[in-house]
């Protein structure tokens, strides 16, 4: 899945889908700073609450230093593919 994530945010959510210099991604917003991982842990956690899986499951797999990241969800992927559409549909 593709994010673009926007750190230092008063609200923390997914916004739906964007645009991007590398396709659609999904908007979100963290409280937390871009330094030391921070960001991209709170993306791994924002994801997994959003989609309520486990967070042990949501893994940024590329653009550690990007705001385009790349995340790996673990699990069914028929499961995860619907949870993701009922997601944007109410977005």
């Amino acid at each position: 899945m593709r994010v673009r994530l926007t750190p230092k945010s008063s609200i923390e959510g997914v916004d739906g889908v964007i645009p991007s210099a590398e396709g659609l991604a999904l908007a979100a917003r963290v409280r937390a700073v871009p330094a030391e991982g921070e960001a991209n842990a709170a993306v791994e956690k924002l994801i997994a609450r959003w989609l309520d899986v486990p967070k042990s499951t949501v893994r940024v797999t590329a653009g550690g230093k990007s705001r385009i990241k790349s995340l790996t969800i673990s699990g069914e992927t028929d499961c995860l593919e619907q949870r993701l559409r009922d997601k944007l549909a109410r977005a």
